[in-house]
């Protein structure tokens, strides 16, 4: 059990393992925001349904668990990645062949995603399940804890917000894209053949998440318009 967490192929598949659960969060997230587009009241059902309930709690518990492991393995790997190139990272006079940008800027990346998060975390959790678990009647935006539409409405109301989201969502899809091929090729799906097909999955099933979050944020912002 120990080596799980030692060696550098169980600190790989923890990275794995826990970013495959996030992507799992993230598909159900999106699916969930994407009521919001259509019925204000379908959205509000889902927050009430969920709010300061056991098992909502449970839930939250674990993918903060999920969140801080993710986060912490891949500074310890990140680490040792450096110390173990030690001064050739400083004789590189070209990118390596088949090294993408996203692969070479991942902890970067990973850092944009997770000052986004704390921001999302800060306007929606903080201010919804939170508000609710401490017993307070109104939040720190002025609504209530269940009057989840009506706040995500006026977040997404500001243009600062919307512009500060889309550039969180296009460092995720970087993240995503490169992660993705990379959790499957650790777990032993890294043949020749695979590899393309891999990286394909990985492209498709980053954009249509991020994109549909995207969307959702414009058409947010747009209706406040109207």
């Amino acid at each position: 059990m120990a080596n799980i967490f030692t060696s550098s192929i169980g600190k790989k598949l923890i990275m794995s393992i826990t970013g495959a659960f996030l992507i799992l969060f993230l598909t159900f997230h999106m699916i969930m925001n994407g009521a919001l587009v259509f019925s204000d009241d379908a959205y509000n059902a889902i927050v009430n349904f969920l709010g300061a309930n056991w098992y909502a709690l449970v839930g939250t518990v674990i993918l903060a668990a999920g969140v801080v492991f993710h986060f912490v393995y891949a500074i310890i790997l990140t680490v040792g990645n450096l110390r173990a190139r030690g001064k050739i990272r400083y004789a590189e006079t070209k990118r390596e062949n088949g090294v993408e940008w996203a692969s070479k800027n991942m902890f970067v990346l990973g850092l944009v995603v997770l000052g986004g998060l704390l921001l999302h975390l800060f306007n929606f959790w903080y201010n919804m399940q939170w508000t609710e678990i401490i017993g307070r009647h109104v939040n720190s935006l002025g609504f209530g804890p269940k009057e989840g539409a009506e706040m995500v409405r006026f977040v997404f109301s500001h243009v600062g917000y919307v512009i500060a989201y889309i550039v969180w969502l296009v460092a995720l899809w970087f993240h995503l894209t490169h992660g993705m091929w990379s959790m499957m090729q650790t777990v032993g799906w890294n043949s020749k053949v695979w590899m393309k097909r891999l990286k394909c999955i990985a492209y498709i099933l980053s954009t249509l998440i991020v994109g549909c979050f995207m969307l959702i944020v414009v058409i947010l912002y747009v209706q406040g318009l109207m």
